[in-house]
């Protein structure tokens, strides 16, 4: 009877702890602060500094990627400095994570699409995840990409008009279902375009139902190592990838959502990491 009784007691106290805790993740994961942290990600981009972002990196369980590889930060984009003329960031306060779209034309031009995954609270950073595009990617011209994106508006909804997370995981996934894996024959129909769509792939800017065919393959490869960061306020998902349908290819997708319809896509995509499939002409 008392090692029932105990066993009780640390049932309930394990719970009582565990409840504390997802509640003291969920108020440092606010918006607010995630967003604080993107800000200094692009000042350390800037700067090519990265002392501020290094205070919170957690010891031993900090991880940099760059195109889907892991690498020395110190050796990637990020400690280059950077003369940042556009960025916009989003939060999953779910996740405890955060997307940073951003745009450089000098020193050298580059597009850059980063999530930042948080740890236990948003003051320790468990990874710095990005996908880099520069000169030779597809479709890469930074100053037409500038261009398109200085256009666009992605202020928060208000919320009526905002997607719920179901709605924006099941549309992301569809957008890259469509070229290939098992639920390709059924992705276009959980693809909601609106009237107008505008995508901007690389640097083309085009309607979002071109070249997007009416059912994907029922086969094939399916885009795999799927990064989520799904933004209810401002009704944004992004996922980083490699887009195996075709080849080792480093890709992010996000998309918008505004009253039910996705208002604009953006891709930013490389061309093949290794000497397997790529895209053809472009």
């Amino acid at each position: 009877m008392i090692l029932s009784g105990l066993r009780g007691g640390v049932t309930l106290g394990a719970l009582a702890i565990s409840a504390l805790t997802s509640t003291v993740v969920a108020a440092e994961c606010s918006r607010d602060a995630l967003l604080a942290i993107a800000d200094k990600y692009v000042a350390a981009q800037t700067s090519g500094k990265l002392d501020d972002l290094q205070k919170l990196f957690t010891t031993g369980n900090f991880t940099y990627q760059e195109n889907n590889k892991i690498i020395d930060i110190q050796k990637g984009v990020l400690a280059k400095g950077l003369k940042v003329e556009y960025s916009r960031s989003t939060a999953d306060t779910v996740a405890c994570a955060s997307y940073t779209e951003l745009v450089a034309l000098t020193p050298t031009p580059y597009v850059i699409g980063t999530q930042i995954r948080h740890g236990l609270g948003v003051d320790t950073l468990t990874m710095v995840d990005s996908i880099v595009a520069t000169t030779g990617a597809l479709f890469f011209n930074a100053s037409a990409t500038l261009g398109h994106f200085q256009k666009e508006s992605w202020k928060p909804l208000e919320a009526s008009a905002r997607p719920s997370r179901e709605m924006l995981q099941q549309a992301i996934d569809a957008y890259l279902d469509l070229f290939g894996g098992p639920n390709g024959a059924t992705a276009r129909a959980h693809l909601p375009f609106g009237s107008p769509c505008e995508r901007t792939e690389g640097s083309r800017f085009i309607n979002c139902t071109d070249g997007i065919p009416a059912s994907g393959p029922t086969g094939g490869k399916a885009n795999s190592m799927r990064r989520y960061v799904i933004d209810e306020v401002t009704g944004s998902a992004d996922v980083l990838c490699s887009f195996t349908s075709v080849g080792n290819i480093p890709d992010s997708h996000e998309l918008r959502i505004e009253n039910g319809k996705i208002r604009y896509v953006h891709t930013i995509t490389l061309c093949a990491i290794d000497d397997g499939p790529d895209w053809g002409p472009t």
